[in-house]
């Protein structure tokens, strides 16, 4: 017996790919859409990416560069699995579906978990984390994900059986999904955790690359919230479970998109302010020294840091100068030694007549 084509798609189309063409269906076509875009657009942020580095002046924003290209990996993944919702499920979209989408969604909440930590640093002043330290925290939490897919995967299917999602009943697939993505949940959590943090600290430059993270985490688990509560209702019509999966994904992708890339990438290329870092030299200034027990060189202590000159009793500390400290001498007493005066000569008075004569 002939399906009936529906209006809009071809009569020699297959009838798995009529949601994408179905104008009974029209929500297929606006996530088609609007996943459409989201791919466009990752594409134009990935090639201007590389394009950006030479202009971007702030080391540590450079150093973020290759976690934030993987995380547009993730996006772009994330829009190109909207299809395979859109798509009806068979033996080919089934595996699909439950090995990429937590996947993808590790990989992108791995990438902003990374940034996070490194803002907690910068927040505060201290050493931030090297760029191969934020790429290898990037990956080394997604492939936990991927761990756990394959296994799931391989052991669901018995290796060959390609078609065992198909024949699931929709309360279980439903279920065996959502228990999939519980290392997901517990990234999203300790990332939106993280991202609180990087608002406690006296280096407010970072706080702005912090609020980014703190509303896309903020936005994504509100989603999450959403469909998972909608995929699990026992009295919901399951024939709109693959609407409630792909509009999650392209509204999460969107997400990604607007609250965390687009400002991103306009903060990019900013000129260093140096108000965001600690003093350089405060690492030169005389740090406060353990006392010691023992014989000790008493010019080689410091007692007190101060600015400037600081008088303790009779000695004088510059703390810019050398550890010797310098004494105030009392007033010496004058000495001198008495010169000889010559005595009057008894000729003085003789000019060679006696006088009165």
């Amino acid at each position: 017996m002939a399906t009936t084509v529906p209006d809009g798609c071809r009569s020699d189309l297959i009838s798995r790919y009529h949601r994408l063409c179905d104008k009974a269906e029209a929500w297929g076509i606006v996530l088609e859409t609007l996943a459409t875009a989201g791919v466009v657009t990752s594409v134009a942020f990935m090639l201007a990416l590389p394009l950006l580095v030479c202009k971007v002046q702030d080391s540590n924003r450079r150093k973020m560069l290759p976690t934030q290209f993987l995380f547009l990996l993730g996006v772009l993944g994330i829009f190109g699995l909207t299809f395979a919702f859109i798509i009806r499920l068979d033996g080919s979209t089934g595996p699909t579906r439950f090995f990429l989408f937590g996947i993808l969604f590790s990989i992108c909440f791995s990438c902003l978990l990374a940034h996070a930590l490194n803002l907690t640093q910068l927040v505060r002043g201290r050493k931030p984390l090297s760029l191969l330290v934020i790429l290898g925290l990037a990956v080394g939490f997604s492939l936990v994900q991927d761990v756990i897919a394959i296994e799931y995967i391989v052991l669901t299917m018995n290796r060959t059986n390609v078609n065992v999602f198909s024949e699931l009943s929709a309360p279980r697939r439903n279920e065996d999904f959502v228990l999939l993505l519980i290392y997901v949940l517990f990234l999203m959590a300790l990332t939106f955790l993280m991202s609180s943090f990087t608002f406690c600290g006296s280096f407010t430059g970072w706080k702005r690359h912090g609020a980014h993270i703190y509303l896309t985490m903020l936005l994504s688990i509100a989603i999450w919230v959403a469909w998972i509560t909608l995929l699990m209702l026992p009295d919901f019509d399951r024939r709109w479970d693959d609407t409630i999966l792909s509009s999650a994904l392209a509204a999460n992708g969107w997400a990604f998109l607007l609250a965390y890339v687009s400002p991103e990438f306009w903060v990019l290329t900013k000129q260093r302010n140096p108000m965001d870092y600690p003093v350089e030299d405060s690492f030169c200034k005389p740090q406060l020294m353990k006392k010691s027990y023992g014989v000790e060189n008493k010019a080689y202590s410091q007692e007190e840091i101060t600015q400037g000159f600081e008088e303790t009793g009779d000695t004088l500390y510059a703390p810019y100068s050398t550890h010797f400290q310098l004494q105030n001498q009392p007033p010496q007493k004058e000495f001198s030694i008495p010169r000889a005066h010559a005595w009057p000569s008894p000729y003085n008075d003789y000019e060679g007549k006696k006088e009165g004569s």
